[in-house]
Order: C-alpha cells, then sequence, then structure tokens
C-alpha cells in the first residue's frame, strides 16, 4: 500500500479540536458542529491518544489548551484558512460571469476603478469582478493582475507594462506651510509617512533620499502597511508622504495635497498586467483596453 504523502489524523478530530480551542469549550464546539458534547469529547480524546500529548487541561467550568495544544492549534487555523481561502476563491470564480481582476487597495481604488467604469459604458456585455487584496498570493485565482515589481520576463500575452510614474514627496498645503518647507533639505526635518507593507518592494523614504543626493534626516515619523491609509495621513496633515503620480486619484487636481519639492525620482519598478495562462477571451479583451487606455 502506498504511503500516505501528509502524516495527519483524522480530519474529524481536527474539526473537533480547532473549534473546541477558538470556543475553549467542548459543549459550545459540540453546538458549532451540531454534536453532542460527548463525541467532541471522543474525538479529541482520541487526538491525544494518536499524539500521545494532553492537548488540553480539563477543568470543572471548561477547558483550556495545553502547550502542545497551543502548538497545534496555530498549525491547524494556518492550514484551515489557507483551504478556506482556496475554497472561498473558487467559489468567487464560480460566481462571477466573465472576468476576474486582482488588485491591491491602492490600485484598485487610485487607478483600476475609474477605467473599469470606463470599459463598462464600452462593453456592458462583459461582467468584471474585482478581488482586492493586498496580498500578491490571492492573484493566482484570477484572470488578470495588475502587480508591482521588477517587470517579469514575457510576451504580450502573459505580461503588459502598464506605467511607472514618478514618485513625489507630497503633503497638505497646511503641512508646507507650517513647516516653512521651500527647499529638499527641508524635507530632512519634518515628520515622515512611512510605508510598510508585506511583501512589496516599496519605494523607502531612505531610498528616495538616497536617489537624490540627501541622506534621511532623523526626525518624527510613523509607519502604516497601507498606502490609501498614508495618503489620507498626509491629507490630515500628519507627515509628508511618498506618492506615485498615477496613483494619487484627484489629491492634487483638488489641491488635498501638493508637491513639497519640485525634485522627485522615476519610479524603479513597474505597475504591470499578468495574464492568466487560461484568460478567457473577455479578459484578454480587457487586458487590451487597459494597456490601450495608457498609451492613450
Amino acid at each position: 500500500m502506498a504511503k500516505r504523502p501528509y502524516d495527519m489524523p483524522s480530519m474529524t478530530s481536527l474539526a473537533c479540536f480547532e473549534s473546541a480551542a477558538r470556543h475553549s469549550s467542548f459543549k459550545l464546539a459540540a453546538s458549532e458542529l451540531n454534536v453532542t458534547p460527548a463525541a467532541v469529547s471522543h474525538q479529541i480524546k482520541a487526538l491525544e491518544v494518536d499524539l500521545g500529548r494532553q492537548l488540553f487541561r480539563r477543568h470543572h467550568r471548561g477547558v483550556e489548551l495545553s502547550e502542545s495544544g497551543a502548538y497545534l492549534f496555530i498549525a491547524v487555523q494556518r492550514g484551515f484558512e489557507g483551504i478556506s481561502d482556496a475554497v472561498g476563491q473558487l467559489r468567487l470564480r464560480m460566481d462571477r460571469t466573465d472576468v476576474m481582476v486582482h488588485a491591491s487597495t491602492a490600485v484598485s481604488s487610485l487607478w483600476l476603478t475609474p477605467r473599469l467604469a470606463a470599459f463598462w459604458k464600452h462593453h456592458p456585455e462583459t461582467t468584471v469582478s474585482q478581488h482586492v487584496s493586498d496580498d500578491p498570493a490571492a492573484a493566482r485565482s484570477c484572470d488578470l493582475s495588475i502587480e508591482y515589481g521588477p517587470l517579469p520576463e514575457g510576451g504580450p500575452d502573459a505580461i503588459r507594462p502598464l506605467f511607472n510614474g514618478r514618485i513625489m514627496a507630497l503633503g497638505s498645503p497646511r503641512f508646507r506651510d507650517q513647516n516653512r518647507i521651500g527647499g529638499l533639505a527641508d524635507l530632512t526635518r519634518v515628520p515622515l509617512i512611512h510605508l510598510s507593507a508585506e511583501d512589496r518592494d516599496w519605494t523607502k523614504w531612505s531610498d528616495w533620499f538616497a536617489a537624490l543626493g540627501l541622506e534621511m534626516g532623523e526626525g518624527r515619523g510613523f509607519s502604516v502597511n497601507n498606502y490609501v491609509v498614508a495618503l489620507e495621513a498626509a491629507q490630515d496633515d500628519m507627515g509628508a508622504v511618498l506618492g506615485w503620480t498615477e496613483l494619487l486619484g484627484d489629491r492634487l487636481d483638488t489641491g488635498k495635497l501638493v508637491p513639497l519639492v519640485p525634485q522627485g525620482i522615476d519610479a524603479p519598478q513597474d505597475f504591470y498586467l499578468r495574464i492568466h495562462p487560461e484568460a478567457s477571451t473577455a479578459a484578454i479583451r480587457l487586458a487590451d483596453w487597459l494597456t490601450a487606455a495608457v498609451q492613450r
């Protein structure tokens, strides 16, 4: 008999364990799973025998995880979350009619959504859904994905460059006036808003200053992990922020944000469109339209 590829106990016992650990109660787990508390207790006892470890400390008023139980609970939760995400993506793809596009929060709100509105006016027969997530891994099940980074190799059937733009130091008019910013050196002494997003290689303030021949100052500042939130914070006079000229919406036109200095740098990486190998004709139509819109 072939050996199973995974060293796994019963999935039923793992489901009972995860629910009981999450609720710290066999009774609540039984209610959630629509079984009896005795059935939950039996499954967990069988799991403890299989592992040779006590997973719960039993008390008169409930249960609590042991050290081994806490270790297993983290692993089981991660596994179940991954399965849940995959199932959700598959259901999402079944529900959508034509095209699913993945984009980050910033790209969706500041660049993609306005262009999709124009696309629908020209192609009302095509239904497009967005999957908005700042996790790049979420793009795997989508027909199209807008990504940021070094431009990968691949022809127009797989990769379409969109834009890179300029990276400018921006702030509110009041922030500029209150801090008397008149030149590049003044930025080394003012509060800076830092963008720290996992899995996305955003240009940092230190990179920006270095490209312009200056060292970043050691003044006050704070970090956020979302580009749109960083822009909002800058509008609220909290500090200077680095802004990609293609990802600002109407903030410059309306004067909500202004360039604090005339200097800027070319974005060192690209925003590009990745096309799934099995993308539909409708997805290719949208990819062609977005590429042409950029060229226009």
